[in-house]
């Protein structure tokens, strides 16, 4: 007995583990900017997730490389594309990181970026690790279109790749991981909708005797809409007038009549309906629309400092 229990302890520290095959499963959620303000010239932020399941046996580790190409949308010098239906571009990034410093790329695109990898370590039944895929719309793209922009990733867009090694030793680079290859699909989605901006200038006409002759002064109306998107606008009669050419400038009961018009001849009438408006078409630059002022001959009031308040009003 004495002699069989020492060979019986060897045997047991000698016997092998089970072979177990590894084994991972991915998942991942669309990156959706929503309304996307482009006339704000600001970057526009959101995020979706990589969730990786692996499973494998003891004394091996689990290197995962993550790999997102372009998209549907493509990409040119390092930065990816959405589209939308008339092939407008929308320019956005992935990334790994928060802050937006380091670009999501893959093994097959390194002008995009570098994969981003995932160990899975010392592995003793299934685990799952997430992570975030960091997007942002780059600023500066005022003049996008209006519409919904998108940019598909499946197929060849997508490759998760992964690979065993021992304990002992180091994790392969992801450049030379091309095995065991997942494809999962998720889009990138982001729409600009239209939208306006306006502002408006004084007009002044300054210090006037007699009002026995016309006197003109001119200001300016700057609108900024959204490429593509069709506005109006519309000049009301102020506090006190009665139309376009008949607006009043009030100094307690009395008041100077005057007239604001879309030419420099003073001969159309900028007013709130019909033939009076101002028409366009956004093109995501501001556009100033010059207003033109008159003061007609008329009977002169008593001298003091004269006012009017216009609302400017654009429709889109």
């Amino acid at each position: 007995m004495s002699l069989r229990a020492p060979v019986l302890a060897c045997l047991l520290s000698t016997a092998p583990f089970p072979a177990l095959a590894q084994t991972c499963s991915f998942s991942v959620s669309d990156v959706n900017f929503g309304s996307v303000d482009s006339l704000s010239g600001a970057a526009a932020d959101s995020s979706g997730t990589v969730t990786a399941s692996c499973f494998s046996g003891i004394l091996t580790n689990v290197r995962v490389c993550l790999n997102i190409n372009a998209g549907s949308g493509g990409s040119t010098s390092g930065t990816r594309h959405m589209l939308n239906t008339t092939l407008d571009q929308l320019d956005y990034n992935l990334y790994s990181d928060a802050a937006r410093t380091t670009p999501w790329g893959s093994r097959e695109m390194p002008s995009l970026g570098s994969p981003v990898a995932i160990d899975f370590t010392q592995l003793l039944g299934t685990v799952e690790q997430t992570r975030t895929i960091y997007g942002r719309v780059l600023a500066n793209q005022q003049t996008a279109p209006t519409g919904t922009y998108t940019s598909t990733f499946s197929g060849a867009e997508v490759s998760f790749n992964y690979a065993t090694y021992l304990i002992i030793g180091s994790p392969p680079d992801c450049s030379t991981v091309t095995g065991n290859t997942t494809r999962p699909s998720f889009t990138v989605q982001a729409t600009v909708n239209p939208n306006c901006l306006v502002s408006a200038q004084d007009i002044d006409f300054g210090s006037q005797g007699v009002l026995d002759t016309a006197v003109d002064a001119t200001g300016n109306v700057a609108a900024t809409c959204t490429a593509g998107t069709a506005y109006t606008i519309s000049l009301d009669n102020g506090l006190t007038g009665t139309g376009p050419t008949a607006r009043r400038m009030t100094l307690g009961g009395a008041y100077v009549t005057y007239g604001l018009y879309k030419d420099a001849a003073r001969s159309q009438p900028w007013g709130s309906s019909g033939g009076d408006l101002v028409t366009g078409t956004g093109t995501g630059l501001t556009e100033n629309i010059g207003v033109y002022g008159r003061v007609p001959v008329q009977s002169t009031p008593a001298p003091g400092t004269y006012t009017d308040t216009i609302v400017v009003t654009v429709t889109y």
